[in-house]
């Protein structure tokens, strides 16, 4: 079977293929006029997938990214997308999370959508600044609890997280002792209350957070703990877990903020890896040097083979791993600037 990857870029969908997983080549370039920051595959099905565009909704291809329409077209939805995400329970049901802050959830594969209003019950919700004056305050991610579809976490940018234990009916405000800007949660499958998230670390520069890029929770968000503190960087996007060994997980880290990153030592990034469950880290450097430079937006591992990783950076430059992150290898491929990255076999 052939390897595929998803990966959502600046500028489309862009989808490689490798009979050998060492040569990849383009297969298609959809989507070219939207910047797609998530892409959701159904776990059922490689040949569908769901990418969430930064201004035309929700989309879909159900030929491995070849041809690709929406689904709700004429009809209300959500307009901005920055996360999206297929709840493991059905893969009908699809949640988007919006800029400005909202999130929408479908039951029928994104034909039609339901805006999760209680959210804005939450008065903190309406006071979430964000400095960057050309981008307005929005949903990250939304993570749905393995075991309880009931129960959602919804990242928010420089906003902390909300939790919703009733299927978004009501929500809780998470912001107890980790930082406020939260780029990605991730769920033990085994004990749902541990919880790992990957933050840009907006509290750490200026003081008032006990952590950098990294926290873990065991109360399923109620309290946090910083990690991989044994790394000086204080920014991060990518957290992953080993889909068969949940105390396995990467994450890429980098100082400082994207903006100051034209400095002449770049983002200074490095891919970190714990086999414990989160308690130490380790960096993976074995090929990397090029990813130092730029920055690991987005990393991946092969379902099919759980050893092999690859990673994707902001540069559009792809690596790829078959020992568990130990090596890695650059790719002849380029594609536009990377932000979300998604492994299959077909």
């Amino acid at each position: 079977m052939a390897a595929i990857l998803y990966m959502g870029t600046r500028k489309g969908v862009v989808t490689l293929k490798s009979d050998d997983g060492r040569s990849w080549k383009t297969e298609n370039h959809a989507l070219q006029d939207w910047e797609i920051p998530k892409i959701a595959v159904d776990p059922s099905a490689p040949n569908r997938i769901f990418a969430g565009t930064k201004g035309d909704g929700v989309w879909l291809s159900e030929d491995f990214g070849n041809k690709w329409r929406k689904p709700c077209y004429g009809k209300r939805g959500p307009g901005k997308v920055r996360g999206i995400t297929i709840d493991p329970h059905d893969s009908n049901t699809i949640y988007a999370g919006t800029e400005p802050i909202d999130i929408f959830v479908s039951r029928d594969g994104a034909k039609s959508w339901t805006r999760l209003d209680a959210v804005w019950d939450i008065p903190f919700v309406a006071t979430v600044p964000y400095p960057v004056s050309t981008v307005e305050p929005h949903v990250r991610e939304v993570t749905i609890d393995p075991k309880d579809p009931n129960t959602i976490y919804a990242a928010l940018q420089v906003g902390y997280i909300l939790k919703s234990t009733d299927g978004g009916a009501s929500w809780k405000l998470l912001d107890k002792e980790l930082d406020c800007d939260v780029h990605t949660i991730v769920i033990d499958p085994d004990n749902t209350n541990n919880i790992f998230i990957a933050t840009g670390g907006h509290d750490s520069r200026l003081g008032k957070a006990k952590g950098r890029a990294l926290y873990m929770s065991t109360d399923a968000g109620e309290k946090w703990n910083p990690i991989a503190m044994e790394f000086t960087q204080e920014y991060s996007v990518p957290l992953i877990m080993h889909p068969k060994n949940p105390k396995v997980m990467l994450a890429g880290l980098a100082h400082g903020q994207p903006n100051q990153w034209r400095r002449d030592t770049g983002a200074e990034s490095l891919i970190v890896r714990t086999g414990d469950g989160g308690s130490k880290w380790e960096k993976l450097d074995g090929g990397l040097s090029a990813v130092a430079q730029g920055f690991p937006e987005a990393i991946a591992f092969d379902g099919s083979n759980p050893e092999h990783l690859y990673t994707a950076t902001r540069g559009g430059e792809l690596f790829g791993s078959k020992d568990n992150g130990v090596s890695w290898a650059k790719f002849d491929v380029k594609t536009p600037s990377v932000a979300d990255l998604k492994c299959v076999h077909a």
